[in-house]
């Protein structure tokens, strides 16, 4: 008829009959959907975890899970030689303090009662920090803390004295000074760091401080591919922190992520300034014809 569209699609008697057909197969596969459905649960019921093992397999999709960063895990603990050969340094730089500097006279009172802590220390975990006890945790606070209270009265001795003008005869001799307590203020923060991140070095061994790191180092927010997989953090690794960041007096590429590591920062920063510029400004007052 005129006005109509041939090209326009008309149902015949074969599409009205397939219709209940295409139902019928729609309903058939819902049922069977149904059914797998409850295959599965059936299965996970049985053999709970076993069974997301079953069905990745099941589909060809099983995939080798990506092991943890070792400072996530247990490791075997790291090596004693660098931290004990780090503080016997230390320990010998209060030496070569001038005796009007020194907390305890004699002045080699307080070194020989540091050295036999570190004896016992290494006597006790020779070759890896990774056995748990009490009293050489108390034993290794203890030196930390004879350490810093030793070094903090020499900077405020140091202080004292160069602003009465009553310290340093010499300009070498003032430097020499000053660059020995600024360098045993080095050591003692980063053994407090390495001390309390996570609990201390056995407890990040064990995997069994604080899962929270207190520091977070470069490494760990790195692509896997930049890292080994066996890194974690180490003494060395806190002695680089305590050193940028009394030279730059800020953090570097190490940022302190608790509280606690934040005021630790803080206070070793004031003590740098404190202790360069002094001895610096001092140093260049006495300097012949200054």
């Amino acid at each position: 008829m005129p006005g109509l569209n041939n090209d326009a699609p008309r149902q015949g008697p074969q599409s009205s009959a397939a219709a209940p057909e295409v139902i019928a197969e729609i309903r058939s596969l819902h049922h069977r959907i149904d059914e797998l459905h409850r295959l599965v649960e059936q299965r996970l019921s049985t053999e709970g975890d076993h069974a997301g093992q079953w069905l990745r397999a099941a589909a060809g999709v099983v995939r080798q899970r990506d092991p943890l960063p070792a400072w996530c895990r247990e490791t075997e603990g790291e090596l004693r030689w660098p931290v004990a050969v780090t503080t016997a340094v230390a320990i010998a730089l209060q030496v070569a303090v001038p005796d009007k500097l020194v907390l305890v006279s004699p002045s080699w009172i307080l070194p020989v009662a540091q050295a036999a802590l570190l004896i016992v220390l290494v006597t006790a975990n020779p070759r890896r920090i990774n056995r748990e006890s009490k009293a050489m945790r108390s034993l290794s606070l203890t030196l930390g803390a004879l350490l810093t209270l030793a070094n903090g009265w020499s900077v405020a001795r140091l202080a004292i004295g160069i602003t009465r003008g009553g310290m340093g005869e010499t300009p070498s001799q003032l430097l020499v000074t000053g660059a020995v307590i600024w360098l045993t203020n080095v050591v003692v923060f980063g053994l407090w760091y390495w001390e309390f991140d996570r609990g201390g070095p056995v407890a990040r061994a064990l995997n069994t401080g604080n899962r929270y790191p207190d520091f977070q180092f470069p490494q760990m927010v790195s692509p896997p591919a930049m890292i080994p997989p066996d890194w974690e953090p180490a003494f060395l690794d806190y002695l680089y922190l305590a050193f940028t960041n009394a030279s730059a007096f800020s953090p570097t590429d190490v940022m302190p992520m608790s509280r606690w590591a934040k005021v630790a920062m803080t206070v070793q920063s004031l003590i740098s300034i404190v202790t360069v510029a002094l001895v610096v400004s001092r140093a260049v007052n006495i300097l012949p014809g200054g």
